[in-house]
């Protein structure tokens, strides 16, 4: 007798999680009759933090079903943008780019370079934070709460993935980007000490964070920066439909 089977159809925009030879058509996946729904996307290589509405033979149903022979599975990609308990994150430790510049447009951005696994997902249950990484293990835990892996290998895509996807409040240049405190206006006579001669005749509006105490001005930077938080706005916008998108791009072009 033949080992039962179900057929797995993966939405494409999952299909980046799926060995090169299961991209280009149903998959026919064996069963043993006690895994669940769950453990069979997972066999696949598609972490359930990326999954949507489950479906077998038509109906919606819960990834702890388990598949019979002959069912039809349909895995759909969770919907953007994706709803969230609150707009705070955590970022593992080789996204560290990110966490600046989510941190540069007002996100809530937990991050540090030497945290391991265990801390990670302790943290993010315990604030409530989505835990961004791209280490599909990571986001297999089953003690990990809230989490998303993150798309793209430059941080310039990074950054979009993760705005499209969440569609964050933005309020740029309000967070500290070295430590995720909250910015505060200081006159320039209160950092005047820390400033060298040349930032001391150029530049007059101070900030500084009432975490670290780091001071901040728009510097020779401050165009380059502009456009990234120029790009987060037009990012998050991207949820609205392409004529927002589109009236975005207008107004950020030079």
């Amino acid at each position: 007798m033949s080992q039962a089977q179900a057929l797995v159809i993966v939405a494409d925009e999952l299909k980046l999680f799926l060995r090169p030879g299961h991209r280009h058509a149903p998959v026919p996946v064996a069963l043993d009759g006690t895994s669940s729904l769950g453990h069979v996307v997972e066999s696949l290589g598609v972490p359930l933090t990326e999954v949507g509405p489950l479906q077998v033979n038509g109906e919606l149903t819960d990834p702890g079903y388990r598949p019979a022979d002959g069912d039809l599975v349909s895995i759909t990609a969770v919907p953007r943008p994706q709803p969230l308990p609150s707009a705070r994150f955590v970022l593992d430790v080789h996204l560290g780019t990110l966490a600046r510049r989510l941190r540069l447009v007002g996100v809530d951005t937990a991050y540090a370079n030497d945290a391991d696994d265990d801390a990670l997902i302790e943290q993010a249950n315990a604030e409530q934070r989505m835990l961004l990484s791209q280490d599909r293990g990571l986001l297999r835990r089953h003690k990990l709460r809230l989490g998303a892996y993150v798309r793209g290998a430059r941080p310039d895509d990074q950054f979009r993935d993760v705005l499209e996807r969440f569609a964050p409040p933005l309020a740029p240049r309000t967070r500290c980007p070295a430590c995720n405190g909250p910015l505060a206006a200081v006159p320039k006579a209160a950092v005047d000490p820390v400033l060298r001669p040349g930032t001391r005749r150029s530049y007059h509006a101070f900030a500084r964070c009432d975490t670290c105490g780091q001071v901040y001005w728009h510097g020779a930077h401050s165009k380059r920066l502009e456009a990234i938080i120029a790009s987060a706005a037009c990012a998050v916008t991207a949820a609205a439909g392409t004529e927002a998108v589109s009236r975005c791009a207008a107004r950020s072009r030079p």
